[in-house]
């Protein structure tokens, strides 16, 4: 990867070798290592290390640290381009995967959970900080669809192989996970050798940026941080704490999710694309309200495991119109904020992130559906916060306030 190209030259290169390209071949190794952690996490940490609610959300809390310390993104672009922080935080989460059973006890977990969070965490910003450069505005909610598409894709291979092979083959948590780990340790080390460095036309500014005039976006991020970790840690959990599921049952779940993600998250993008970014975030906070007021009700009401099921499904699918609080900034931000502001917002989307899970996991020893609750708060203010977006969002009408006030500096 020492080749370095200009980005309006990379459309002479082979479909296979251009960015967007190496966009989807990222957004598909990801996922091997990540959604197969997840999917074997709670049964691996409640049959091997006796975890209860409150370890869980320790364990979880941990994981956020690195997010949010995404900032420091900014510091190491000074040195390194984007691309390779991006291709080099896939190795680290790759190798810590693999080698995740081989610490089962809480230190050990906790430890390497740390290690392979800076992996996932520092390849999510520049992930994210990348596809707003690379993609063209005009294109971005449809492409974007369909690189979550993809990633549920390679999500798809690696839970049928986990459902098909688990109990049939005997598999154990250390084969598993290192087979998945060892896979996207493996693109990552394809995609620094098999791609060019791509450079952008706009140079990123390489110190923290803080914007008035983002502030909106800023809240959202926040927001969606601290609602997102709710369903994260307790929702899975729920399944096999509450519901006794099985490995393969709970993996069954993901699959089933990943299906319906496939289909739907190009829809949901050409719908962004369509509708604007308010009307797709106005009608994800509805539907995540209702959702996590159900949730609540499994415990209130005593609803049973296919309610929790249909739940975990339908609040994936409104979490794929998030690609909305992408595009919003994309259209907002000058060119060259885009990087230090993608480190900005994953620091803030994670600051609730830190605290929320530890905090919430002994709240859920005596109310599990207080948590829930919470989290359907979250999403009503969300809501709130969606309903200041424009119809039209651009530099100098950032929010539906910009018509009352004038023109200031883009400070």
């Amino acid at each position: 990867m020492s080749r370095t190209i200009p980005l309006h030259e990379a459309r002479n290169l082979p479909l296979w070798r251009r960015p967007t390209t190496l966009l989807f071949v990222m957004a598909a190794a990801m996922p091997i290592a990540f959604a197969t952690w997840s999917a074997l996490l709670n049964n691996f940490v409640i049959e091997v290390a006796g975890f209860d609610g409150s370890d869980i959300g320790w364990l979880h809390t941990v994981r956020e640290i690195p997010g949010f310390f995404a900032v420091g993104v900014i510091a190491i672009i000074i040195f390194m381009r984007e691309q390779v922080l991006g291709l080099v935080s896939l190795l680290l989460l790759g190798v810590a995967t693999a080698l995740t059973a081989y610490f089962p006890s809480l230190t050990g977990i906790l430890t390497i959970t740390m290690l392979s969070s800076i992996g996932f965490h520092y390849y999510e910003t520049v992930n994210q900080s990348l596809q707003l450069q690379w993609l063209p505005k005009a294109d971005a909610p449809r492409i974007l669809g369909l690189i979550i598409a993809a990633g549920s894709g390679a999500t798809l291979v690696a839970y049928v192989a986990i459902v098909l092979t688990w109990e049939a083959l005997g598999l154990s948590y250390t084969h598993v996970y290192m087979i998945a780990g060892g896979i996207t340790a493996a693109l990552a080390l394809f995609c620094m050798v098999a791609y060019p460095q791509f450079e952008s036309p706009n140079p990123q500014t390489k110190k923290t940026v803080l914007r008035r005039r983002y502030w909106l976006y800023y809240l959202l991020q926040f927001m969606s941080g601290a609602r997102r970790q709710i369903f994260v840690v307790f929702a899975a959990f729920m399944m096999v704490e509450r519901f006794g599921f099985a490995v393969h049952e709970v993996t069954a779940l993901f699959l089933t999710t990943l299906v319906v993600n496939m289909i739907a998250a190009p829809l949901l993008g050409r719908a962004v694309g369509f509708f604007g970014e308010r009307a797709a975030l106005v009608f994800e906070y509805i539907g995540l309200f209702g959702i996590f007021l159900a949730y609540a009700g499994i415990y209130y009401l005593d609803w049973g495991a296919t309610t929790g099921a249909v739940l975990y499904v339908l609040n994936h699918i409104f979490f794929s119109l998030a690609l909305a609080i992408k595009t919003y900034f994309q259209k907002i931000a000058d060119p060259g904020d885009i990087a230090p502001t993608a480190a900005v917002a994953f620091t803030i989307n994670h600051i609730a992130a830190v605290f929320l899970p530890a905090l919430l996991g002994y709240i859920w020893l005596v109310s599990p559906g207080a948590v829930f609750m919470a989290a359907a708060g979250m999403a009503a203010t969300s809501l709130a916060l969606a309903l200041l977006i424009p119809r039209h969002p651009e530099p100098g009408n950032e929010t539906v306030f910009a018509r009352f006030v004038a023109p200031a500096p883009a400070e």
